[in-house]
């Protein structure tokens, strides 16, 4: 029986920049490539969104595409997190040393990038104890509000059209998902 080897966060990081997106999921090497319109226009109006929100109710940190290193065989890049005013100190220069409030994911095209943001990723935003995680489907044109439940990332809510995106971590907050997809 072959056992393969495990890649660490080290030797990720001593690889050539090639151009692409690297992330590890308990030592497996998982590659991304360029980001799609839809994807980036999606990601742009929830941004936008949650930036002027936070102008206004300074409850936190938005941060788009950091680094999230868990372990050393888990590091991700999500597309966008939040961190609350209570847990600043786990950002550094180099990224985030323990898990945000929320990780967002937008889903690129293809099934296996859908079955990565909504089982893989999930799964190991679960056993590290994200709060929320948003996973924002441009060609479904919905968001998937998964919240912390007893240590497991739990479906809440699948919102599309005119129905409401809010959240604890937010108070205040309400967009229309129809909003996120104009």
């Amino acid at each position: 029986m072959v056992t393969a080897l495990k890649l660490t966060i080290n030797q990720l990081a001593a690889l050539p920049d090639d151009g692409n997106r690297y992330e590890l999921i308990d030592g497996e090497l998982l590659v991304s490539k360029a980001l799609g319109i839809p994807h980036q226009l999606s990601f742009m109006e929830l941004l936008y969104r949650l930036l002027s929100y936070l102008k206004k109710n300074p409850v936190g940190q938005l941060i788009p595409g950091p680094g999230v290193v868990f372990d050393d065989y888990n590091g991700v890049i999500p597309d966008l997190v939040f961190v609350s005013v209570e847990r600043a100190h786990i950002i550094t220069d180099r990224g985030l040393i323990d898990a945000p409030d929320l990780m967002v994911e937008v889903v690129s095209p293809g099934e296996k990038n859908s079955e990565r943001d909504r089982q893989i990723k999930r799964q190991l935003y679960s056993r590290r104890g994200v709060r929320e995680y948003w996973v924002v489907d441009p060609q479904l044109k919905t968001i998937e509000v998964y919240r912390l439940q007893e240590n497991v990332l739990v479906l809440e809510a699948t919102l599309r059209g005119e129905d409401v995106l809010r959240s604890a971590l937010f108070p205040g907050f309400a967009c229309s998902v129809s909003e996120i997809f104009a």
